[in-house]
């Protein structure tokens, strides 16, 4: 990397993916979620934890765009360097970014995955979005993304279907990573997977993000996956989140009276 790269992808990095103002949904009195303001810088991982019914799941869909805020401001920062409003943009605009530049990986993966096509027509679908046509590309990146997700390569002409979950929740990784997005968006991506399961794909996870230098929104109810994964987190409760700080500082020293009960009720035998 030439010193003039280095520089642009040090100054890049200084400045903001996501600006997140005020953000706000509600369904009834703290049902939701309410107030929600953060920044998420190039390569970071910020982790959304809480109690079922805390808001989680409200925030990420807002922020990536599947529903309306009733008030608030989400701002993408693009790979020309443009801000976009993400609710100012048209509904074709902010399909684009999902396709494109963010990537979403469901917690169940049969709802990230066509279960009907291969493993390979999967991975390539989001290659053909950004406009390639050439077989043999789609095949190639097939093959090349199966095998950084530990799957056997010649099982890409196989059905999702044939797949364990653990393995379908890898060819769902792939399938989002392949275009090379700047943010994904994870939702649970261990929920429901066995112990030994989850350990594997999460030092997976975990190589990825760093190695493609990825924005990522995480999503979980367990600790120790945001301490294995996030730089920081957000804690929420009620709709709205009650401290915010460094992963490690959170897990080790909470400050906020929810955030000590949830971490204690984790370290109780």
């Amino acid at each position: 990397m030439s010193a003039a790269e280095q520089l642009h992808r040090l100054s890049d990095s200084n400045t903001p993916l996501l600006r997140v103002e005020d953000l706000t949904r509600l369904y009834g009195p703290q049902k939701g979620c309410q107030g929600v303001s953060f920044e998420l810088y190039p390569g970071e991982v910020l982790g959304i934890v809480g109690e079922s019914g805390s808001g989680k799941s409200t925030l990420l869909s807002l922020l990536s765009g599947r529903c309306q805020p009733d008030r608030g401001a989400v701002n993408y920062r693009d790979h020309n360097g443009q801000w976009l409003d993400l609710y100012q943009a048209s509904e074709a605009q902010r399909r684009s970014l999902l396709r494109t530049q963010w990537g979403f990986v469901e917690q169940s993966p049969r709802d990230g995955l066509r279960m009907g096509v291969s493993a390979g027509a999967n991975i390539g679908e989001r290659l053909m979005a950004q406009g390639v046509r050439h077989y043999g590309q789609l095949r190639a990146a097939g093959l090349d993304w199966l095998e950084q997700v530990e799957i056997d390569p010649a099982r890409i002409d196989d059905l999702p279907k044939t797949f364990s979950g653990g393995m379908q929740q890898r060819l769902q990784i792939a399938r989002n990573l392949v275009s090379q997005p700047r943010l994904v968006f994870m939702d649970e991506p261990t929920g429901g997977l066995d112990v030994s399961v989850q350990a594997r794909l999460l030092d997976l996870l975990r190589g990825l993000v760093r190695e493609l230098d990825l924005a990522v929104v995480l999503v979980t109810h367990d600790l120790a996956v945001a301490r294995l994964l996030a730089d920081r987190l957000l804690v929420m409760r009620r709709s709205e989140v009650v401290e915010a700080g460094l992963t490690d500082q959170i897990l080790d020293d909470p400050q906020h009276p929810y955030s000590q009960l949830l971490v204690s009720s984790v370290l109780q035998p």
